[in-house]
């Protein structure tokens, strides 16, 4: 096999000798190339091509005279440009992105548009094109900014100010005086976020996701990480910061999102993957997408493939579709890469300066970036001259190993950074030594303590709210406090009720929509105790996951509590639970507690008074509530759809609407009857409810019934919800299944004397709720089914 290695710099020196290290592979050609590529081996050479990178037909129709095999192309521009598409043309397979999936890193304002639009974690940020505008976002800012001009800027697009001044004077550097030309026609401002940052470089098919270990770049020119911003001036990886649990997390939440997003969009993702993190005090969050490997980051984890990992193999099963046929695999160890500069960069720099080169150590490697040939001479061309790479078995190891390397080479002016490593190396060391003062820690457990607390802290104002007579609404403490007396009941029973969401949480989980579920969780308990005649009290939830997103927690406690409010309980207490191994990245699972009271001549239902010819009355439901879901789920994707597709049914009573997503549709909280119910409690004008929960109208209504009285339920008397229909046709569901599994469209049910049911739809009606006759009861004289559903042709 032949490859073409598109490209000049470090990283296609890095690719090329990677690549060549395969026995299946003849001949890496590199176009351009540089001095290092030059006379790397025999299996490697250079290219002149035409008018550069850009000049297709001319690569084109070099890789056809030479029967290439292979397309690789390193910079972004050719992959903006649609040096992937110009190849898939004539039919030589190429790994990297179109040039519509390449937008991904050729407009920053598309890139975040698309973590946004697919809830990828990322900055808060604004896009511009119009100065004015721009400058107003900056001076009302109320955090720091970075400036990105949203076009390539060959990696120096990225101003970091240090004040609302710089920040303004940085701003009319790129949007007027046009500092990176056309790339600053747009700029996107983003919030400063702070903590530290890795980098991780992931192959996709377009499907498939395969990742190299995690990197930290050095991005300053000098020590301590002072003076300007460069195209990076060393690296090491795996960065130990980057836990097997954080990559797992990032993985779930953004890596997987991120291609799923783009295949769904309609660019599926070919290639490498460049995705830069902030290591933030609230979880990994985007800075930016790049669609091709970074620089030097190529060079420190190309390394560490494990010598059977045969990296054109992998190139080609990516490009051709299959990345799920082969394996990344990776030594164990470390490796780590000192950039070594020609002296004035980042800024203007002198070239011609000539290199001289002794032996490298054992476990060393000088990779080329910014060299080129002049006779037997390597001389500097560019800004970045070298990246010399160590790998060792430790941190410290591979970083000795690549600064021993760098002694061994000299030009004029030439200058690197002397801390490379040095975060991790701190990071590290303070590691050993509080495992050695005390042991293991939870925390080296996967349970992070601290982010518990900044959940509790997050959360008080939000259960705060929810304060009613009897609780003081306060968490921290072992046990939530409630004074019964403080309700004014003389003779109470208490009424308990339990249960979670069921799967649901799937649909949450992937849409990242966690505050609905929160007031489904209380919806499922509270219906339960006011179908006893009870007012719901009090509150307690239950949350569960294997690694605590603050965010995701926060917002479903939030939910909660709205529930609790439009129930009218105090939520008084809960428990998080942080499990790793027990469940899998974002992915929780939830239960809830209410406590209700009620006077002990008021329990519900009256079975003494329930009788033949009593009506039913049904209060619409607000969807699928939380019942049924396995099934919803399973229809959803027999039908080819996913939860990020477009909504098939539209209706005003189920808030679906063609911009809705099926996820944002199915979210739908369960709709709470505690308020409107209540005064018909206490006026004694219902004699028994029927939640219809799990079971659907079969099993639910039944259960408030006495064994003498059945039930017919004419289904004509109401509309079956469009969701319904959709779920019914699609799934090709018989009516008496839809009836047992789902609530279709009715999500309580009350049994009144035939007397006093204009009074309840009258009062039903007043608070706001949709009711319908739906039915009456009979004598059951044990034969057949206790409960009918008749007139189901409407369905």
């Amino acid at each position: 096999m032949n490859i073409l290695v598109v490209g000049s710099g470090g990283r296609e020196h890095a690719l090329a000798w990677a690549l060549a290290k395969s026995p299946k592979v003849n001949k890496v050609f590199v176009a351009p190339g540089n001095g290092g590529t030059a006379n790397a081996s025999a299996k490697i050479e250079n290219v002149p091509i035409g008018h550069g990178i850009s000049d297709f037909p001319a690569l084109i129709k070099f890789a056809q005279s030479q029967n290439v095999s292979l397309v690789v192309p390193g910079p972004e521009q050719p992959l903006v440009d649609g040096i992937v598409d110009a190849f898939k043309r004539v039919g030589i397979p190429a790994f990297g992105p179109s040039a519509k999936a390449a937008r991904i890193e050729g407009s920053k304002a598309f890139s975040k548009d698309f973590m946004q639009k697919h809830s990828i974690p990322t900055a808060a940020y604004g896009n511009f094109t119009d100065y004015e505008k721009a400058r107003d976002f900056v001076q009302n800012a109320s955090f720091g900014v970075v400036i990105k001009a949203s076009g390539l800027a060959a990696g120096k697009g990225v101003i970091i100010p240090t004040s609302k001044e710089e920040a303004l004077t940085a701003l009319k550097s790129v949007m007027v005086d046009r500092e990176f030309g056309s790339a600053g026609d747009e700029v996107v401002i983003e919030e400063f976020l702070v903590g530290q940052e890795i980098s991780i470089l992931t192959i996709s098919d377009g499907y498939t996701i395969a990742s190299f270990p995690a990197a930290q770049d050095h991005k300053r020119a000098y020590d301590n990480d002072e003076g300007p911003n460069t195209g990076g001036m060393g690296a090491y990886a795996p960065a130990p910061v980057a836990t097997p649990q954080l990559l797992k997390t990032i993985h779930e939440t953004v890596l997987k999102p991120s291609i799923d997003g783009m295949r769904k969009d309609g660019f599926p993702f070919i290639g490498c993957l460049f995705t830069g993190f902030m290591l933030t005090s609230n979880g990994p969050k985007v800075l930016e997408y790049n669609c091709r490997f970074g620089d030097p980051e190529t060079e420190v984890v190309l390394p560490l493939l494990d010598d059977s990992c045969d990296l054109s193999e992998v190139f080609l099963a990516a490009a051709e579709g299959r990345l799920d046929a082969v394996s990344l695999k990776f030594k164990e160890g470390y490796a780590a890469t000192v950039i070594m500069a020609s002296e004035g960069y980042p800024g203007s720099y002198p070239k011609n300066r000539i290199i001289s080169f002794g032996q490298p150590p054992q476990g060393a490697q000088v990779f080329h970036a910014g060299t080129v040939r002049n006779g037997d001479a390597v001389v500097t061309s560019g800004g970045r001259v070298l990246a010399v790479t160590g790998v060792s078995d430790t941190l410290q190891g591979a970083l000795d190993r690549a600064y021993a390397c760098v002694k061994t080479v000299s030009f004029d002016g030439g200058f690197c950074r002397s801390d490379i490593g040095f975060r991790a190396i701190k990071y590290l060391k303070e590691k050993a030594a509080a495992k050695g003062a005390t042991g293991l820690s939870y925390a080296d457990a996967g349970v992070d303590i601290d982010a518990g607390n900044r959940l509790v802290d997050m959360i008080k104002p939000i259960v705060k709210a929810t304060r009613r007579a009897g609780a003081d609404s306060d968490i921290g403490g072992f046990g939530g406090v409630f004074d019964l007396k403080a309700t004014g009941y003389k003779d109470p029973v208490l009424i308990s009720a339990t249960d979670g969401v069921g799967t649901k949480l799937k649909i949450a989980h992937e849409m990242k929509i966690h505050d609905t579920v929160g007031i489904d969780l209380v919806a499922m308990q509270v219906n339960d105790i006011i179908v006893q005649g009870a007012e719901p009290l009090f509150f307690l939830d239950y949350y569960a996951c294997g690694h605590l997103d603050v965010e995701a927690a926060r917002d479903f406690v939030k939910g909660v509590a709205d529930g609790c409010l439009e129930s009218g309980c105090a939520l008084v207490g809960g428990e998080t639970a942080e499990m790793p191994g027990l469940y899998s990245g974002g992915d929780y699972d939830v239960a809830g507690f209410a406590v209700g009271a009620v006077e002990r001549t008021d329990i519900l239902p009256r079975m003494d008074e329930i009788q033949e010819g009593d009506m039913l009355i049904g209060l619409a439901s607000s969807g699928v509530h939380s019942n049924g879901f396995s099934l919803v789920r399973k229809i959803v994707a027999n039908a080819g759809l996913d939860f990020h597709s477009d909504c098939p049914w539209t209706t005003t009573t189920t808030a679906c609407t063609s911009s809705k997503t099926v996820g944002e549709a199915l979210l739908t909280p369960t709709r709470i009857y505690v308020k409107p119910l209540l005064p018909l409690i206490h006026q004694r004008l219902v004699k028994g409810m029927a939640h219809i929960t799990g079971g659907g109208f079969i099993d639910n209504i039944p259960r408030v019934l006495p064994k003498s009285i059945g039930v017919v339920i004419d289904a004509s008397t109401w509309e079956l919800p469009a969701v319904f229909k959709w779920l019914k046709k699609t799934g090709g569901i018989a009516a008496e299944e839809m009836a047992r599994t789902f609530n279709c469209g009715i999500g309580m049910v009350l049994v009144v004397a035939k007397e006093n049911v204009d009074s309840v739809l009258d009062s039903l009606s007043i608070s706001g709720e949709k009711a319908y006759v739906v039915g009456q009861l009979e004598a059951y004289s044990g034969n057949g089914e206790h409960i009918s559903v008749t007139n189901t042709s409407n369905w």
